[in-house]
């Protein structure tokens, strides 16, 4: 079968400096992914409004205004994107905490293109295959449609707001759509630094579904998985 644009894996590089961006750009790109660049947290953000989520996101931790880890936590307000942290701060306690908050992995400058393609290919597997279209606006059915970086729903014609934990949970289950996303995962995405357990996790859950579902004593699109955890059964579409 040959492979479409919508096939092809969508990275963006976030990073002030130009020669860095263009070296990601050319190592990524011959890879065989797709790859945006942004300049700053701000301009990344922006470019994520209009385009969509990427599947993974490569992000320099010192730039001008939003540094990388404010980046991080707000986009992390609305999604579990995959990041990769990718700077030249190598200190023990900076490393530390970009790892346990907020990124897949972290790469010290200077590196070496052929790592940071490997890395990039090992986050990806390990996260798996994105099951929606990464678009601005997601279009579940003709009910349900998700616009994630305003944390809206548009259920039925109406805008419903999404809270961050809300709004990070139809991520998860809308990128494994079709497939079981456990409780012990989920609890472990929403709340990284935290020790959470299933109650908390079964209160979001239920709020979701009276937000997003015809009837949420009839759920149809975050169905429980008994003693397992949760599906998107849902077939989304273009």
């Amino acid at each position: 079968m040959t492979e479409t644009m919508s096939d092809i894996e969508r990275i963006l590089a976030v990073d002030d400096n130009p020669y860095t961006l263009r070296i990601v750009e050319v190592a990524l790109t011959k890879a065989g992914f797709e790859v945006q660049s942004a300049n700053s947290g701000q301009e990344a953000l922006n470019l994520i409004q209009r385009t969509g989520i990427p599947h993974l996101a490569i992000v320099d931790l010192n730039m001008p205004g939003m540094d990388g880890f404010q980046f991080c936590k707000a986009v992390h307000q609305f999604s579990d994107l995959p990041i990769i942290m990718l700077t030249a701060v190598n200190e023990e306690d900076t490393v530390i905490r970009g790892i346990e908050e907020f990124a897949e992995d972290y790469i010290v400058k200077p590196f070496s293109p052929g790592e940071l393609v490997a890395r990039v290919r090992r986050v990806l597997r390990r996260i798996g295959t994105f099951s929606y279209t990464l678009d601005p606006l997601v279009t579940v059915d003709e009910f349900l449609q998700i616009d994630f970086p305003s944390r809206k729903a548009i259920v039925d014609g109406e805008k419903v707001s999404l809270t961050p934990t809300e709004s990070k949970l139809l991520y998860l289950l809308m990128r494994s759509a079709g497939r079981v996303v456990t409780t012990d995962f989920l609890l472990r995405r929403l709340w990284p630094l935290e020790e959470a357990y299933e109650d908390r996790l079964h209160v979001h859950v239920h709020r979701l579904r009276r937000k997003v579902e015809r009837d949420h004593k009839k759920p149809l699109y975050v169905v429980s998985e008994r003693g397992t955890g949760y599906t998107f059964p849902a077939k989304v579409t273009a």
